[in-house]
């Protein structure tokens, strides 16, 4: 199994107890709809097959899970830090309606003052709100996403359109 034939979904960030139970840290946003019966572990830059005996997802995106022939916790300790993957096939569908920030990177951003400010590199979520990043001439500029900033967008041309509270830009252009 090949990179290119997998995704990306989290990694594993630390052991459990003595017998080998390790905890994931998911990055996937739809890690409940994972089918976990084998995950791959990225290790010296090559996909090792791990079949999982028992898993228990959280609602903090980890799990806490049991692979097998891991029984002990120095096996374990070697797979801590280390990414996991799922074969492309194993990807849960996703409804077309399920818009989510996320989907917003790519998109160029257009702000009602400044015009055109370049394109969503990145969207994080904080605890009170999203953060989206653009690359603005090279630099990068964050600003919250929310529906009082959106001004409008177009799915189809990948454009969103914002107005910024004022100033916000001039910061950024001080530096």
């Amino acid at each position: 199994m090949n990179i290119d034939q997998c995704f990306y979904i989290g990694y594993i960030s630390k052991t459990r107890g003595l017998k080998g139970e390790v905890q994931l840290f998911f990055e996937f946003e739809d890690y409940a709809d994972l089918d976990l019966d084998v995950i791959f572990v990225e290790i010296d830059k090559k996909l090792v097959p791990y079949f999982v005996d028992q898993v228990k997802l959280h609602n903090n995106s980890t799990a806490y899970a049991w692979f097998e022939d891991v029984d002990h916790i120095d096996k374990a300790q070697q797979l801590v830090r280390k990414k996991i993957y799922l074969p492309n096939d194993k990807m849960p569908e996703r409804d077309p309606d399920d818009f989510r920030y996320s989907d917003l990177i790519g998109y160029v951003v257009i702000d009602e003052k400044e015009g055109e400010l370049g394109e969503i590199l990145d969207v994080q979520e904080m605890p009170q709100q999203f953060i989206a990043t653009v690359d603005m001439d090279g630099q990068e500029v964050m600003f919250p996403l929310n529906d009082d900033l959106i001004v409008g967008m177009d799915p189809e041309e990948e454009v969103i359109v914002v107005k910024l509270p004022e100033g916000l830009i001039d910061l950024y252009r001080e530096q």
